[in-house]
């Protein structure tokens, strides 16, 4: 595919039919496996995976019908160039139905998938290219999600044919889609708040896994997802242990401030968890508090939520189990 049609034409010569058709074959199944050569590998196999689809298509600089035909007509001749080509494309199409849905707009696509089993979702997204598959992840209702995620695993396992039919049903409500226009909306803060409330739950490893995959698709989602995982008002979910080794390192100032306005349960939370003798410093800082600001407030919270942060990125932060 590096070489014109006349170069490739004289490289077949003295190879059989079958030997020719294989070849071919297998140059398609390159797109439908996510084979990316350098430079213009994509162009070219996307070319031609689109001259089998339609004869009138228009492929730009280069023409790869064209160059499909030239190159086996000059081999094995017009006709059975003709019926070769007729076989790549019943083949492509039965090979792999997830070429169309690895085209589609990741929006179109989830909300197809919308409704289906979260193990028909793991399927598609496990058919998928990484960054289209967190970017589509996003998208999908918080309880949806993560039963994908520990599905995805298991869908390895499923026969192809069965894999082929689910590809059949989402693509079809793709095109439904493209007629009516309807597409999901925009994922908000709120979203990322639930997808980091999903991913708080998981093993560290395949957290982890996670919040790269979506990083890779979108850093700023993956960096307010990660800050957004521990909050001020996740403080009373977390078990005593690890929260008495963050309020060490607090400043009773500091902490005065932070508990200004605070939630009661957070308030008890905390006050539960530090020294008889941090409390009465505590106490007395608050006597002697003037009416913080709200970015006081907010900064003076920030440093132990940050510590917090910390802490459960490395592992060592954990929560009551509800």
């Amino acid at each position: 595919m590096s070489v014109d049609p006349v170069t490739a034409s004289e490289l077949l010569k003295g190879l059989g039919p079958d030997v020719v058709t294989n070849i071919a074959m297998e140059i398609a199944n390159l797109d439908a496996s996510g084979y990316s050569p350098a430079n213009e590998g994509p162009t070219i196999v996307k070319e031609f995976y689109q001259s089998l689809r339609t004869k009138d298509s228009p492929t730009g600089n280069f023409e790869m019908k064209s160059f499909l035909s030239t190159m086996l007509e000059s081999t094995v001749g017009a006709k059975k160039s003709q019926e070769i080509q007729g076989q790549i494309n019943d083949v492509m199409r039965k090979r792999d139905q997830f070429l169309k849905i690895r085209n589609a707009d990741p929006k179109k696509i989830a909300a197809a998938l919308d409704g289906e089993h979260p193990l028909a979702i793991a399927v598609v997204l496990s058919e998928l290219p990484a960054k289209k598959a967190s970017q589509i992840l996003l998208m999908l209702s918080e309880e949806i999600r993560l039963q994908v995620v520990t599905r995805i695993a298991g869908s390895e396992m499923m026969s192809r044919d069965t894999k082929m039919r689910i590809a059949q049903g989402v693509w079809g409500r793709i095109q439904s889609l493209n007629e009516s226009g309807d597409v999901m909306p925009i994922s908000s803060s709120d979203m990322y708040r639930k997808i980091a409330m999903m991913l708080q739950g998981l093993p560290r490893d395949l957290r982890e896994g996670m919040l790269n995959s979506i990083k890779q698709s979108d850093e700023a989602i993956a960096t307010a997802v990660r800050k957004l995982m521990i909050t001020w008002e996740d403080i009373p979910t977390i078990l005593d242990r690890p929260l008495q080794q963050a309020l060490r390192g607090i400043d009773s100032q500091q902490l005065a401030k932070a508990l200004t306005k605070s939630d009661e349960r957070v308030v008890t939370k905390i006050r539960s968890n530090i020294s008889e003798r941090a409390r009465t410093l505590l106490d007395e800082e608050i006597a002697l508090l003037s009416a913080p600001k709200k970015d006081d407030i907010d900064k003076a919270r920030g440093e132990l939520v940050t510590v917090l942060q910390e802490m459960n990125e490395k592992g060592e932060l954990a929560f009551i189990e509800d």
